[in-house]
Protein backbone atom coordinates (compact mmCIF):
# COMPACT_ATOMS: atom_id res chain seq x y z
CA UNK A 1 0.00 0.00 0.00
CA UNK A 2 1.30 3.42 -1.00
CA UNK A 3 -0.14 6.70 0.15
CA UNK A 4 -1.66 8.99 -2.51
CA UNK A 5 -3.31 12.38 -2.45
CA UNK A 6 -7.10 12.35 -2.29
CA UNK A 7 -9.22 14.64 -4.47
CA UNK A 8 -10.60 17.59 -2.50
CA UNK A 9 -11.40 21.30 -2.74
CA UNK A 10 -12.20 24.22 -0.47
CA UNK A 11 -14.98 23.37 1.97
CA UNK A 12 -16.47 26.87 1.98
CA UNK A 13 -17.38 26.45 -1.70
CA UNK A 14 -19.28 23.30 -0.74
CA UNK A 15 -21.05 25.21 2.06
CA UNK A 16 -22.18 27.89 -0.41
CA UNK A 17 -23.42 25.16 -2.76
CA UNK A 18 -25.34 23.52 0.11
CA UNK A 19 -27.03 26.83 0.97
CA UNK A 20 -27.98 27.38 -2.68
CA UNK A 21 -29.41 23.86 -3.05
CA UNK A 22 -31.44 24.13 0.15
CA UNK A 23 -32.68 27.55 -0.95
CA UNK A 24 -33.81 26.12 -4.28
CA UNK A 25 -35.59 23.29 -2.48
CA UNK A 26 -37.44 25.76 -0.24
CA UNK A 27 -38.40 27.98 -3.17
CA UNK A 28 -39.61 24.96 -5.14
CA UNK A 29 -41.67 23.79 -2.17
CA UNK A 30 -43.28 27.23 -1.75
CA UNK A 31 -44.02 27.54 -5.46
CA UNK A 32 -45.43 24.01 -5.72
CA UNK A 33 -47.93 24.74 -2.94
CA UNK A 34 -50.06 26.55 -5.60
CA UNK A 35 -51.82 23.96 -7.78
CA UNK A 36 -50.39 24.10 -11.31
CA UNK A 37 -51.44 20.64 -12.35
CA UNK A 38 -50.32 17.11 -11.63
CA UNK A 39 -47.27 17.13 -14.01
CA UNK A 40 -45.84 20.31 -12.50
CA UNK A 41 -46.28 19.01 -8.95
CA UNK A 42 -44.34 15.80 -9.71
CA UNK A 43 -41.50 17.64 -11.43
CA UNK A 44 -41.30 20.12 -8.56
CA UNK A 45 -41.20 17.30 -6.05
CA UNK A 46 -38.42 15.52 -7.94
CA UNK A 47 -36.39 18.73 -8.25
CA UNK A 48 -36.82 19.43 -4.54
CA UNK A 49 -35.73 15.90 -3.57
CA UNK A 50 -32.73 16.15 -5.90
CA UNK A 51 -31.63 19.42 -4.31
CA UNK A 52 -31.92 17.96 -0.82
CA UNK A 53 -30.00 14.80 -1.76
CA UNK A 54 -27.19 16.81 -3.36
CA UNK A 55 -27.03 19.05 -0.28
CA UNK A 56 -26.76 16.00 1.99
CA UNK A 57 -24.01 14.52 -0.20
CA UNK A 58 -22.05 17.77 -0.02
CA UNK A 59 -22.63 17.94 3.73
CA UNK A 60 -21.33 14.37 4.18
CA UNK A 61 -18.11 15.23 2.32
CA UNK A 62 -17.06 18.15 4.54
CA UNK A 63 -13.75 17.53 6.34
CA UNK A 64 -11.95 19.56 9.01
CA UNK A 65 -8.29 18.73 9.71
CA UNK A 66 -6.00 20.15 12.39
CA UNK A 67 -2.26 20.69 11.81
CA UNK A 68 -0.29 17.42 11.76
CA UNK A 69 -3.38 15.35 11.05
CA UNK A 70 -4.21 13.18 8.05
CA UNK A 71 -7.48 11.63 6.92
CA UNK A 72 -7.66 8.33 5.02
CA UNK A 73 -10.67 7.95 2.70
CA UNK A 74 -12.19 4.64 1.58
CA UNK A 75 -15.20 4.29 -0.69
CA UNK A 76 -16.95 0.90 -0.65
CA UNK A 77 -13.72 -0.79 0.46
CA UNK A 78 -11.48 0.99 -2.07
CA UNK A 79 -8.71 3.31 -0.90
CA UNK A 80 -9.40 6.74 -2.42
CA UNK A 81 -6.45 8.67 -1.01
CA UNK A 82 -5.24 10.70 1.95
CA UNK A 83 -5.73 14.36 2.84
CA UNK A 84 -2.72 15.77 4.71
CA UNK A 85 -3.34 19.54 4.51
CA UNK A 86 -4.86 21.24 7.51
CA UNK A 87 -8.02 23.25 6.95
CA UNK A 88 -11.64 22.92 5.80
CA UNK A 89 -12.23 20.73 2.71
CA UNK A 90 -14.80 18.86 0.72
CA UNK A 91 -13.80 15.34 -0.31
CA UNK A 92 -15.58 12.35 -1.78
CA UNK A 93 -18.25 11.22 0.70
CA UNK A 94 -16.64 8.06 1.99
CA UNK A 95 -15.51 6.28 5.11
CA UNK A 96 -13.03 8.54 6.90
CA UNK A 97 -10.35 7.80 9.47
CA UNK A 98 -8.13 10.41 11.07
CA UNK A 99 -4.49 9.62 11.80
CA UNK A 100 -2.27 11.80 13.97
CA UNK A 101 1.06 12.77 12.38
CA UNK A 102 2.39 14.34 15.58
CA UNK A 103 5.56 13.17 17.31
CA UNK A 104 4.76 10.78 20.15
CA UNK A 105 6.60 9.04 22.99
CA UNK A 106 6.24 5.41 23.91
CA UNK A 107 7.60 4.21 27.25
CA UNK A 108 8.10 0.46 27.16
CA UNK A 109 7.48 -1.77 30.12
CA UNK A 110 10.42 -2.86 32.25
CA UNK A 111 11.59 -6.16 30.79
CA UNK A 112 13.53 -8.84 32.64
CA UNK A 113 16.02 -10.49 30.26
CA UNK A 114 19.45 -12.10 30.30
CA UNK A 115 22.41 -10.23 28.84
CA UNK A 116 25.02 -11.92 26.65
CA UNK A 117 26.78 -13.27 29.78
CA UNK A 118 23.56 -14.80 31.10
CA UNK A 119 23.08 -12.27 33.90
CA UNK A 120 19.42 -11.34 34.53
CA UNK A 121 18.86 -7.61 34.07
CA UNK A 122 15.95 -5.17 34.00
CA UNK A 123 15.72 -2.84 31.03
CA UNK A 124 13.25 -0.41 29.47
CA UNK A 125 13.38 2.30 26.80
CA UNK A 126 11.63 5.41 25.52
CA UNK A 127 10.78 5.37 21.81
CA UNK A 128 10.06 8.63 19.97
CA UNK A 129 8.17 8.06 16.70
CA UNK A 130 5.70 9.54 14.24
CA UNK A 131 3.50 8.29 11.39
CA UNK A 132 4.85 9.28 7.97
CA UNK A 133 2.60 7.12 5.76
CA UNK A 134 -1.03 7.14 6.86
CA UNK A 135 -2.11 4.52 4.30
CA UNK A 136 0.40 1.96 5.58
CA UNK A 137 -0.53 2.72 9.19
CA UNK A 138 -4.21 2.03 8.45
CA UNK A 139 -4.15 -0.81 5.91
CA UNK A 140 -0.84 -2.70 6.27
CA UNK A 141 -1.16 -3.46 10.00
CA UNK A 142 -4.15 -4.16 12.19
CA UNK A 143 -3.31 -1.48 14.78
CA UNK A 144 -0.15 0.53 14.29
CA UNK A 145 -0.02 1.66 17.93
CA UNK A 146 -0.12 -1.93 19.18
CA UNK A 147 2.36 -2.88 16.45
CA UNK A 148 4.80 -0.20 17.66
CA UNK A 149 4.49 -1.36 21.26
CA UNK A 150 5.08 -5.05 20.56
CA UNK A 151 7.91 -4.51 18.07
CA UNK A 152 9.64 -2.05 20.42
CA UNK A 153 9.67 -4.56 23.25
CA UNK A 154 10.89 -7.30 20.90
CA UNK A 155 13.74 -5.14 19.58
CA UNK A 156 14.69 -4.05 23.11
CA UNK A 157 14.78 -7.66 24.31
CA UNK A 158 16.96 -8.66 21.35
CA UNK A 159 19.31 -5.73 21.92
CA UNK A 160 19.74 -6.59 25.60
CA UNK A 161 20.83 -10.16 24.75
CA UNK A 162 23.55 -8.96 22.35
CA UNK A 163 25.72 -7.07 24.86
CA UNK A 164 26.93 -7.54 28.44
CA UNK A 165 25.57 -5.31 31.16
CA UNK A 166 29.06 -4.02 31.92
CA UNK A 167 32.57 -4.83 30.76
CA UNK A 168 35.98 -3.82 32.18
CA UNK A 169 37.48 -3.90 28.67
CA UNK A 170 37.23 -0.56 26.88
CA UNK A 171 37.00 -2.22 23.47
CA UNK A 172 33.86 -4.23 24.33
CA UNK A 173 30.46 -2.54 23.89
CA UNK A 174 28.32 -2.83 27.00
CA UNK A 175 24.81 -1.69 27.88
CA UNK A 176 25.95 0.55 30.73
CA UNK A 177 29.17 1.86 29.24
CA UNK A 178 28.06 2.52 25.64
CA UNK A 179 24.55 3.92 25.88
CA UNK A 180 24.89 5.99 22.70
CA UNK A 181 25.92 3.00 20.55
CA UNK A 182 23.21 0.81 22.08
CA UNK A 183 20.53 3.48 21.53
CA UNK A 184 21.62 3.95 17.92
CA UNK A 185 21.51 0.21 17.27
CA UNK A 186 18.08 -0.04 18.90
CA UNK A 187 16.73 2.81 16.75
CA UNK A 188 18.05 1.21 13.54
CA UNK A 189 16.57 -2.18 14.37
CA UNK A 190 13.23 -0.61 15.27
CA UNK A 191 13.14 1.37 12.04
CA UNK A 192 13.54 -1.82 10.01
CA UNK A 193 10.65 -3.44 11.89
CA UNK A 194 8.29 -0.43 11.83
CA UNK A 195 8.78 0.64 8.21
CA UNK A 196 5.98 -1.70 7.16
CA UNK A 197 3.57 0.30 9.35
CA UNK A 198 4.57 3.67 7.89
CA UNK A 199 6.22 4.72 11.16
CA UNK A 200 9.48 6.66 11.46
CA UNK A 201 11.60 6.17 14.59
CA UNK A 202 13.11 9.51 15.61
CA UNK A 203 14.92 8.40 18.75
CA UNK A 204 15.32 5.45 21.09
CA UNK A 205 16.84 5.80 24.56
CA UNK A 206 17.30 3.47 27.51
CA UNK A 207 15.57 4.95 30.56
CA UNK A 208 16.06 2.06 32.99
CA UNK A 209 18.94 -0.40 33.28
CA UNK A 210 19.78 -2.44 36.35
CA UNK A 211 20.64 -5.93 37.50
CA UNK A 212 17.72 -8.07 38.61
CA UNK A 213 17.08 -7.81 42.37
CA UNK A 214 18.17 -11.40 43.07
CA UNK A 215 21.74 -10.76 41.87
CA UNK A 216 22.03 -7.00 42.37
CA UNK A 217 24.05 -7.20 45.61
CA UNK A 218 26.43 -9.84 44.27
CA UNK A 219 27.02 -7.89 41.07
CA UNK A 220 27.64 -4.74 43.05
CA UNK A 221 30.36 -6.53 45.00
CA UNK A 222 31.88 -7.76 41.74
CA UNK A 223 31.87 -4.26 40.32
CA UNK A 224 33.56 -2.96 43.44
CA UNK A 225 36.18 -5.70 43.25
CA UNK A 226 36.84 -4.95 39.57
CA UNK A 227 37.19 -1.27 40.39
CA UNK A 228 39.65 -2.01 43.19
CA UNK A 229 41.75 -4.26 40.97
CA UNK A 230 41.80 -1.66 38.19
CA UNK A 231 42.79 1.06 40.66
CA UNK A 232 45.57 -1.12 42.08
CA UNK A 233 46.93 -1.75 38.61
CA UNK A 234 47.10 1.97 37.96
CA UNK A 235 48.82 2.57 41.29
CA UNK A 236 51.41 -0.13 40.65
CA UNK A 237 52.10 1.20 37.15
CA UNK A 238 52.56 4.69 38.54
CA UNK A 239 54.76 3.45 41.40
CA UNK A 240 57.06 1.57 39.03
CA UNK A 241 57.45 4.70 36.91
CA UNK A 242 58.19 6.85 39.94
CA UNK A 243 60.81 4.43 41.25
CA UNK A 244 62.47 4.23 37.84
CA UNK A 245 62.52 8.04 37.58
CA UNK A 246 64.00 8.33 41.11
CA UNK A 247 66.84 5.88 40.40
CA UNK A 248 67.56 7.43 37.02
CA UNK A 249 67.69 10.91 38.55
CA UNK A 250 70.02 9.79 41.34
CA UNK A 251 72.38 8.23 38.85
CA UNK A 252 72.23 11.21 36.49
CA UNK A 253 72.94 13.73 39.26
CA UNK A 254 75.63 11.45 40.74
CA UNK A 255 74.21 12.10 44.17
CA UNK A 256 75.10 8.67 45.45
CA UNK A 257 76.50 5.45 44.10
CA UNK A 258 74.32 2.52 45.02
CA UNK A 259 75.17 -1.12 44.88
CA UNK A 260 72.71 -3.61 43.41
CA UNK A 261 71.69 -4.66 46.90
CA UNK A 262 71.10 -1.05 47.92
CA UNK A 263 69.08 -0.45 44.76
CA UNK A 264 66.92 -3.46 45.55
CA UNK A 265 66.39 -2.22 49.09
CA UNK A 266 65.54 1.26 47.88
CA UNK A 267 63.11 -0.06 45.30
CA UNK A 268 61.39 -2.12 47.97
CA UNK A 269 61.10 0.84 50.33
CA UNK A 270 59.77 3.17 47.63
CA UNK A 271 57.24 0.63 46.43
CA UNK A 272 55.96 0.10 49.96
CA UNK A 273 55.74 3.84 50.57
CA UNK A 274 53.87 4.56 47.34
CA UNK A 275 51.58 1.55 47.09
CA UNK A 276 50.63 1.29 50.76
CA UNK A 277 47.13 2.53 51.62
CA UNK A 278 48.23 3.83 55.02
CA UNK A 279 50.90 6.40 55.68
CA UNK A 280 54.35 4.82 56.13
CA UNK A 281 56.59 5.54 59.12
CA UNK A 282 60.10 6.45 57.92
CA UNK A 283 63.10 4.98 59.78
CA UNK A 284 66.22 7.10 59.71
CA UNK A 285 69.66 5.50 59.91
CA UNK A 286 72.45 7.69 61.26
CA UNK A 287 75.27 5.37 60.29
CA UNK A 288 76.71 1.89 60.50
CA UNK A 289 77.27 0.42 63.92
CA UNK A 290 80.86 -0.79 64.34
CA UNK A 291 81.59 -3.59 66.74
Amino acid sequence: MREKQAWSFNGFIAVIAIIILLGLAVITFLNSSTPFGIAMSISSLLFMVLCIVLALILLAGLVVLQPNEAMVLTFFGKYMGTIRQDGFFFAIPASKRKISLRVRNFNSETLKVNDVDGNPIEISAVIVFRVVDAAKAVFDVDSYESFVRIQSETALRHMATKYPYDSPDTGVISLRGNTEEVAQGLAQELQEKLRVAGVQVLEARLNHLAYAPEIASAMLQRQQANAIVAARQKIVEGAVGMVDDALSLLEAKKVIQLTEEQKAQMISNLMVAIVSEKGTQPVMQAGNVQK
